[in-house]
Parts: structure tokens; C-alpha cells; sequence
């Protein structure tokens, strides 16, 4: 992953994403209390600290179980000796730690795991520690953002894909007969196909006959959309009242028919609303300001605003047409 450089205190701080965790230059740190040149000497008498070396002995047996406790044992004897001069590679190579590295070349220097990072900082200045800290969570608060944005962007698109998906099979798979206009076969329909032909314009021996293998393990309806078996309960419901108002088949499946046309529209209308403003409100900066709701109709795509602008959703519980 590509470093990343944060500003503390007018020091540039690199910071690399690692396969355990993020890990932060601490020779950067260093520049904060020294110049370039003795950067290196700064990070070297902090491991020569007995407290240092307690503190990276204790982080290593937490989350490295290759460490050499042993080892490590050795350094601690000889913490605070005039003789002792450990470097950061020798600590690597004798104890097995993973807690720090060196890397050469650009942006090259000695890298802690930002747990230990913060205790070398605080070494430096308690000051600087605290607005470093403040600095790499801001960072980290920039990265969950986009990484929202993209999830958010997959999941319209993995939605726009199942429509596109569900509307090829509309397309492609289902039968060519206009069984709304040509009613022969109402007179011997069982009341579920009256149902399918209102909603969905065929019958299920037709769609069984379109697609044979389809059929050998679903049904029309496990292809429906959750708006369609919405619309399907409540036309169940409608034509059963018609049934005990001993309405005949023609008079009820034309009045199912219009019922599942205009609750199939309102509820897809609502739905591209929903999807839009969703879409809107996730891609758009939480630091932005607020703008009305006629402006995000505006910023749409154009298809959908002559579908937006044909519906009025006023009085739709008084509909004539039945209730949603």
C-alpha cells in the first residue's frame, strides 16, 4: 500500500500500512527533537532506555509468539551501561521482534507499530504525542470515509445489476401472448393464474412453457420483485372480497388489473426516490451543506425525472383503485 504522510507540528511523519498494522516512522518523530543527521542517535538512546525495553518486551509476548523472551533478557541486563549501544537491527535479529524495522532507501528509517510509535513519541514530547495522535486518527477517519463511499457505490451498482438482471428475464423468458387483451382463457383460469395475468400479463403454464428448465425447480413468482409480491398479496386480498361479492371472473380481473397497475407504479416510483436520495446522501461529504430536495431531483439522471414529476402521491389511501 502506498505511504501516507501526515503533518504534526510541521514535521512530516510517513506512515506505512504493514500486514499486522499501520506502522509510523518514529525516525520522522525524531526530527522533532533533533535535526536529520542526529535522528538516528535519538531513536538509538531511546532503546537503550531499561523502560523502553521493558515496555517493547511486554508488546512482543502480547502479540508475537515467536519473540525470544530470553533474548530479550540480555538487553535488560545491560540497559543503561556507557558500553551499551544497541541498534534497532540487532534488537530485530536477536530477539525475532516484529514491533520494529528498518527500511532503506526513499522514505527509508526506523518504523514502530503505532503502539509503540505513541510511547516513542511521548519520550520526544508528551505535546507532540498527543497531536500526533490527534493527526493519525484524523487520517484514519479520512480512510473509513472513502472506504464507506466505495462500499456504497458496489451496493447501488450491485442493486443496479439486479434490476438489469430481473428485467431481462421479464424481457426474454417470459411468453409472447398478450393475455390481458385476448380473455379466452378466462373462462377456464383458476383463480391464481387471474392473479398472475393481472400483475404479471401471462399465465404459469405459459411461463412453464417458455422456460422449461426454469420450471423444473421454480415457479413465476420466485422471480417476482419484493414490490410485485407486495402488490400480489394485496390483489389476493381484493379478489377474495369480490369473490363473496359474487363478482364474475371479467369484471374482477379487469379490476385487478388496474389495481396492480397503479400500486405497482407508485410503489416503484417510491422506490427510484428512495434509491436516489440514498445514493445522494451517501456519495455527497458529510461537510457539505444541506440543499433542498427539488435541487438533488435536479442533479439526478434525466430518465428519472419525468417519472418523478407524472406521479402525484396525494390521497393515495382514497384511491378508488384500493389501498397499499
Amino acid at each position: 500500500m502506498k505511504n501516507r504522510i501526515i503533518d504534526v507540528q510541521n514535521v512530516k511523519i510517513t506512515i506505512s500500512k504493514e500486514e499486522l498494522d499501520d506502522y509510523i516512522c518514529i525516525t520522522d518523530i525524531a526530527k522533532a527533537k533533533s535535526n536529520s543527521a542526529r535522528a538516528a542517535d535519538v531513536v538509538r538512546n531511546w532503546l537503550r532506555n531499561r523502560g523502553t525495553l521493558e515496555y517493547l518486551s511486554v508488546w512482543e509476548q502480547i502479540y508475537n509468539p515467536e519473540f525470544k523472551v530470553f533474548e530479550s533478557e540480555h538487553f535488560k541486563k545491560q540497559a543503561g551501561l556507557l558500553t551499551f549501544t544497541p541498534s534497532v537491527s540487532e534488537w530485530i535479529n536477536k530477539t525475532n521482534a516484529i514491533g520494529l524495522y528498518v527500511k532503506r532507501g526513499k522514505y527509508g528509517g526506523t518504523y514502530a507499530h503505532k503502539d509503540l510509535a505513541f510511547e516513542f513519541a511521548a519520550a520526544i514530547s508528551p505535546v507532540f504525542k498527543l497531536y500526533l495522535i490527534k493527526e493519525f486518527q484524523r487520517l484514519k477517519e479520512e480512510e473509513n470515509n472513502s472506504r464507506q463511499i466505495e462500499w456504497n457505490a458496489k451496493r447501488f451498482l450491485s442493486k443496479s445489476n439486479y434490476l438489469i438482471q430481473t428485467d431481462a428475464v421479464k424481457n426474454y423468458l417470459l411468453p409472447q401472448i398478450n393475455y390481458r387483451e385476448n380473455l379466452q382463457w378466462l373462462a377456464y383460469a383458476e383463480e391464481a393464474d387471474i392473479l398472475n395475468v393481472a400483475l404479471f400479463g401471462f399465465t404459469a403454464k405459459a411461463w412453464r412453457e417458455a422456460n422449461p428448465e426454469l420450471a423444473k425447480k421454480s415457479n413465476v413468482r420466485d422471480f417476482a420483485t419484493i414490490n410485485e409480491l407486495t402488490v400480489l398479496s394485496n390483489l389476493e386480498s381484493h379478489n377474495a372480497q369480490m369473490i363473496k361479492e359474487r363478482k364474475g371472473k371479467e369484471e374482477r380481473f379487469k379490476s385487478l388489473q388496474e389495481i396492480a397497475e397503479y400500486q405497482l407504479n407508485v410503489l416503484n416510483t417510491a422506490e427510484q426516490i428512495k434509491r436516489i436520495e440514498s445514493c445522494d446522501n451517501n456519495v455527497t461529504s458529510s461537510t457539505v451543506l444541506p440543499f433542498s430536495h427539488k435541487s438533488r431531483l435536479t442533479s439526478c439522471p434525466s430518465r428519472y425525472i419525468g417519472k418523478l414529476n407524472s406521479i402525484d402521491f396525494k390521497g393515495i389511501s382514497d384511491s378508488p383503485l384500493g389501498y397499499i
